[in-house]
């Protein structure tokens, strides 16, 4: 019974050790087939071959599920490095993701394993096209040719890389630099709808919104990259750099509309300055500053604000009025009528407008008859007897019979003064001639005023006292004219 329990004994301490053991290696052969699964799998898949592998891999493409396919392909080489045509498939999917380096690799390591495979070759001609298409669209990017940038990078995102992110960003980059805002939205658009958290696409999608001055979309493209990152340095710059723009904006408006317009001038200007670029946004500062402007009277700065409205927008209605009132300010008489016109045509049911281009018509009328008080060389608020003595002079130095060297030109002045004081001369002319209207006896006008040499008559011209050196009269049988 004793011996039994030793031998009992014995045999429970041994089987321990023995169990011990056999539980250390099952451990060991467990964890090796966890670690080993995947490259299994990656060879054999779900039944057991490489072309499920190659197919599985060609599904995740279609999907644009590049980085599985990038998986499976390296745990099959990890697992077998001589399948050679695992080099071939990673280093197309490389290429297709622009990641160029490592898919040259990939193609020379294949082309080692399967020298003179034509396909290969060729594409691999393709990945340093496309290198060389990438690095080109940047370079021109910096010289500032966009145009030629963008011939560039459509090879590598419509032909050699159409996975490439970074190409498709700098496609977006180079549509906001040629002012292709609205494809620039789409093209971060296809990018979004692939990586909706792509930091870069949300500040370049937000700021083409922007440069179409729609504001509140860009500001929430804006707000999504920065709960992403609050940190994020550009998407700082350009939510805090809009929010000041349109604090500013709505300051200058205010102040517009409260008649503080010296301070509303300032401030459009400051929002203009903060982004001279906004074109789209800028139109309306450009002509809220004009509008201004030309309450304040200051006609010509207000013609160049309104020809940087109409420089953007050649069709605004409100610029060409806004301009055409300037120009009356600065008496540029043809082109406020011009502008007016144009305005009126656009918009022929605005009576400010109508009221406008009359106002314009008549001082362009005024402004084309002679000026009698210029020619008798006196004032708007000459009395008659300044008037009388600034003609006597006059017709005294312009006589015909006293410029006989130049008695064509005397002739022609001496009509113009002597009609000058038919309309001034006379109280009744002179008030409609001050009011704007219509005389049509205002001598020269209309081609039947008063000609002292008309009919063929002789006139003898006496002034009180006499022309100085005279003797009764010029000679030359001038008379009939008296005061």
């Amino acid at each position: 019974m004793v011996v039994g329990m030793k031998f009992c004994g014995f045999d429970l301490v041994a089987w321990r050790g023995f169990m011990f053991s056999l539980f250390i290696l099952n451990f060991v052969f467990c964890c090796q087939l966890i670690l080993l699964q995947p490259l299994v799998a990656a060879i054999d898949g779900k039944t057991g071959d490489a072309a499920t592998l190659f197919e599985r891999v060609s599904q995740s493409i279609k999907v644009k599920k590049y980085s599985e396919a990038l998986a499976d392909l390296n745990a099959a080489i990890g697992a077998d490095p001589t399948i050679s045509e695992a080099y071939w498939r990673r280093a197309s999917v490389l290429r297709q993701l622009c990641r160029y380096e490592d898919s040259e690799k990939s193609y020379k390591k294949f082309l080692e394993m399967k020298p003179g495979n034509s396909a290969a070759a060729k594409e691999l001609s393709q990945l340093y096209q496309a290198q060389n298409a990438f690095d080109s669209s940047n370079s021109l990017f910096e010289t500032g040719e966009f145009s030629k940038a963008l011939e560039h990078i459509d090879k590598v995102v419509l032909v050699f890389s159409p996975a490439c992110t970074k190409a498709k960003l700098l496609k977006a980059r180079l549509l906001i630099a040629s002012k292709d805002y609205s494809s620039a939205i789409s093209e971060a658009g296809y990018i979004l709808k692939e990586e909706e958290d792509n930091l870069e696409a949300l500040l370049l999608r937000g700021r083409a919104y922007y440069y179409l001055a729609d504001h509140d979309v860009s500001i929430r493209h804006y707000q999504k990259g920065l709960r992403l990152d609050p940190e994020h340095g550009e998407l700082k710059k350009a939510y805090f750099g809009l929010k000041n723009l349109l604090k500013k904006t709505k300051s200058a408006d205010d102040n517009a509309s409260k008649g503080k317009l010296r301070l509303a001038v300032e401030e459009y200007k400051a929002a203009i300055a903060l982004d001279p670029n906004h074109t789209s946004h800028n139109v309306n500062l450009h002509l809220g500053l004009c509008k201004v402007l030309v309450k304040l009277g200051r006609g010509q700065d207000a013609v160049t604000s309104c020809n940087e409205v109409l420089e953007i927008d050649g069709d605004s209605v409100e610029a060409l009025k806004q301009r055409g009132e300037a120009k009356l300010l600065i008496e540029d008489w043809e082109g406020a009528v011009a502008d007016l016109k144009s305005a009126y045509e656009k918009s022929p049911q605005d009576m400010d407008i109508r009221e406008a281009l009359m106002r314009a018509e008549k001082s362009l009328k005024l402004s084309q008859r002679k000026d009698w008080y210029k020619i008798l060389g006196i004032s708007k608020t000459a009395s008659m007897s300044e008037i009388k003595k600034a003609y006597k002079k006059l017709a005294l130095q312009w006589h015909p019979d006293k410029n006989v060297d130049n008695r064509e030109e005397a002739e022609a002045k001496f009509r113009e003064i002597a009609a000058a004081y038919e309309i001034l001369g006379d109280e009744d002319k002179r008030t409609k001639y001050d009011r704007g209207e219509d005389i049509e006896e205002m001598g020269g006008m209309g081609g039947g005023g008063f000609n002292p040499f008309g009919g063929g008559q002789q006139f003898t011209f006496h002034f009180e006292g006499g022309f100085p050196g005279g003797e009764g009269g010029f000679p030359g049988g001038f008379g009939g004219f008296h005061f």
